[in-house]
């Protein structure tokens, strides 16, 4: 009796050391860009936390989980400048964190990814939209969250064209990213059937965004610009530098729709989205931060969560296991967005829907009906397996 007892208190001293084990802690950097980014519109300018709300809403959805696996998960945010060493930060954090959300230009992401390489650090790519980060320059150990815009480009294409609006006039910036949106749009609409009958360039003069006059000498510059053009159904915008595109819708010489980067908008998140559960996460996120959930919001928050999902499903904190897990075809997280989400594994862009909104509501989801696709109709949206370039290494 008294061996059974020694035995049963020795049994019960074990689980309960068991118990009380250390949770494993599981480490996420934050590499962002100091400041926020001009608008035209004040209702859209960013907020300064634009991005790592999404994260910080992630970890303690992580955690909540991770609780029971006895995992913890936290968060370590850093912010660079213009002119800022930005390998050496990202080599800093890649000390103490495997993964490192990034929400950095294309450039800077490159120098971030390359310094961390030999170090087992990966990261997670949440801002930066050029395709050739995941064609010719692609990384091994770079993950896209963020679309690109050849993604955002198909996902309104198949609309317009569902809609039978195929004559498109394009209207381009005179910055390098507004004529990369644009090769994306030329690209579409090959690609999907419809026309390009003109383009315009519209050229930024450096003049001042916001003036007193500016509603007046709007109303007149910009019919007078949209004037005398060749029959078409839409006019497209190609405005990532946010200069005029925002002043198209109701100012145009005929009365056409706008879409592109004003009017009918691409993109991977919006506060108007209600459906397939989006109205919890909308709410939890609102109810943390004052403010409505943006798509940097959202790409971080998926990043966040598929390091948490990877890791309650391999059970470790290990970044090769992790890795070789996302890029397996058991990994799938949800988005609310209707589908399953999955990553290519020919260069590691998340698969994903796009929304097309027109500020207010959600107008559609692509990929369209009819839009078909051996493997997925994710795979209609942007650079497919046969077209691509990338060669991980």
């Amino acid at each position: 009796m008294i061996r059974w007892l020694i035995g049963a208190i020795s049994l019960c001293a074990v689980t309960s050391s068991a118990l009380a084990a250390e949770p494993l802690m599981i480490s996420i950097g934050y590499l962002g860009q100091a400041g926020i980014k001009a608008t035209l519109s004040l209702v859209e300018l960013p907020s300064e936390n634009d991005g790592i709300a999404g994260a910080r809403l992630a970890i303690e959805d992580n955690n909540t989980t991770g609780r029971f696996l006895k995992q913890q998960f936290g968060l370590e945010e850093v912010r660079v400048k213009g002119g800022d060493d930005v390998a050496g930060a990202a080599r800093n954090l890649a000390g103490r964190n495997t993964f490192i959300i990034a929400d950095l230009p294309p450039d800077a992401l490159l120098q971030a990814a390359d310094a961390v390489r030999d170090r087992g650090g990966i990261l997670f790519n949440v801002g930066a939209a050029d395709d050739r980060l995941r064609e010719a320059d692609c990384r091994a150990n770079v993950i896209h969250i963020a679309p690109t815009r050849s993604m955002l480009a198909d996902a309104l294409a198949q609309y317009l064209v569902w809609k039978q609006w195929k004559r498109w006039l394009l209207v381009v910036g005179s910055h390098d990213d507004d004529r990369l949106e644009a090769d994306a749009y030329r690209r579409a609409a090959a690609r999907f059937g419809a026309k390009i009958v003109q383009e315009r360039v519209f050229e930024d003069t450096g003049g001042a965004r916001r003036t007193d006059s500016g509603v007046t000498l709007i109303q007149r510059q910009i019919p007078v610009f949209t004037q005398q053009a060749p029959a078409y159904d839409v006019m497209i915008a190609a405005d990532e530098s946010e200069v005029f595109a925002s002043y198209l819708p109701y100012r145009t010489w005929d009365p056409r729709p706008v879409a592109g980067s004003a009017g009918l908008v691409p993109t991977s998140w919006h506060a108007a989205q209600d459906q397939w559960g989006a109205v919890q996460i909308q709410n939890r996120f609102t109810k943390l931060n004052a403010r409505r959930m943006t798509a940097r919001d959202m790409q971080a928050w998926l990043a966040t969560r598929m390091i948490g999902e990877a890791a309650s499903r391999t059970n470790s904190g290990d970044g090769k296991a992790i890795l070789a897990f996302l890029k397996s075809p058991d990994f799938s997280i949800a988005g609310f967005k209707g589908q399953r989400l999955t990553i290519r594994d020919w260069n590691l862009q998340l698969r994903q829907p796009i929304l097309l909104v027109d500020g207010r509501m959600v107008v559609s989801v692509s990929p369209q009906d009819g839009f078909l696709h051996q493997v997925s109709e994710l795979d209609t949206l942007g650079i497919d397996r046969p077209e691509s370039k990338c060669r991980l290494q």
